[in-house]
C-alpha cells in the first residue's frame, strides 16, 4: 500500500518533458558539429602524376585518374584569350597553349598542378590549379583555382579548403581580355562570394 501511495506523487508530465528535450538538444548539437566539421578538409596540390605517386605509392590509379580528369577540367574551365600575347602577359612567357574548337581557336594557360583530396578513395576529389609567372601579375606564384579563387603562395602544397572547392565549375565559353585574370581573382578574394561565375562562362 505504501509503495502505491509513493507512485502517486511522481509528476509524470515533468518526466516526459525532461526526456523529450534531451534528444532534441543532442540532435541540434550533432547538426552543428557536423556543419562545422564539413567546412574544411585537407587537400594537397601536386605538379604531376609522379609527384602524387611519390607521396602516395599505393594510389597510382587514383593519382592518374585525378590528373587526367583535372586536365579535362582545365581545358573546360581555364581562362581563355583571343591572342597568345594577352595570355602570356597574364601568365608568363611560354605558359600558354593554343586550343582549337569547333567555334574557333583561343589561348589558355597550362595547368600548373592539380589539387587532390581523399586520394585513397576509389574516386578522389580533384581540381586543376593555375599560377602566373608574369612579372606584371600581382598573383605571380599564387595557386589559382579554376573559378579564379586565390589559394595563396604556390610554394604551399598542403591546403585547408572547403568542400565547395571541389564543386564542378562553370565552363568558359567566351574569351577575356588582358586584365580579366586579375579582375576575376579579385572577385573571388574570399569564400563569402556566392558568385558561380568563373572566367567568363
Amino acid at each position: 500500500m505504501t509503495q502505491q501511495k509513493r507512485t502517486q506523487h511522481i509528476d509524470l508530465s515533468r518526466m516526459r518533458k525532461s526526456f523529450a528535450l534531451k534528444p532534441i538538444a543532442i540532435g541540434i548539437t550533432s547538426i552543428f558539429l557536423a556543419a562545422c566539421g564539413s567546412q574544411r578538409q585537407d587537400a594537397v596540390v601536386y605538379s604531376d602524376v609522379q609527384d602524387c605517386v611519390n607521396e602516395n605509392p599505393d594510389a597510382v590509379q587514383q593519382c592518374t585518374f585525378a590528373y587526367e580528369e583535372a586536365l579535362r577540367e582545365a581545358a573546360r574551365t581555364a581562362p581563355k584569350y583571343n591572342s597568345e600575347y594577352d595570355c602570356e602577359y597574364e601568365f608568363g612567357n611560354n605558359q600558354c597553349r593554343e586550343l582549337e574548337t569547333q567555334s574557333g581557336s583561343f589561348f589558355m594557360p597550362f595547368m600548373a598542378g592539380y589539387m587532390v583530396a581523399n586520394i585513397l578513395s576509389p574516386r578522389p576529389y580533384y581540381q586543376p590549379m593555375f599560377t602566373s609567372y608574369s612579372r606584371y601579375s600581382p598573383y605571380r606564384y599564387h595557386w589559382i583555382g579554376a573559378d579564379g579563387y586565390d589559394f595563396g603562395d604556390s610554394k604551399r602544397k598542403r591546403l585547408k579548403v572547403r568542400d565547395s572547392a571541389f564543386d564542378k565549375k562553370p565552363a568558359v565559353t567566351r574569351t577575356i581580355s588582358r586584365g580579366g585574370f586579375g579582375s576575376s581573382v579579385r572577385a573571388k578574394s574570399n569564400w563569402g562570394s556566392k558568385s558561380s561565375k568563373g572566367w567568363g562562362g
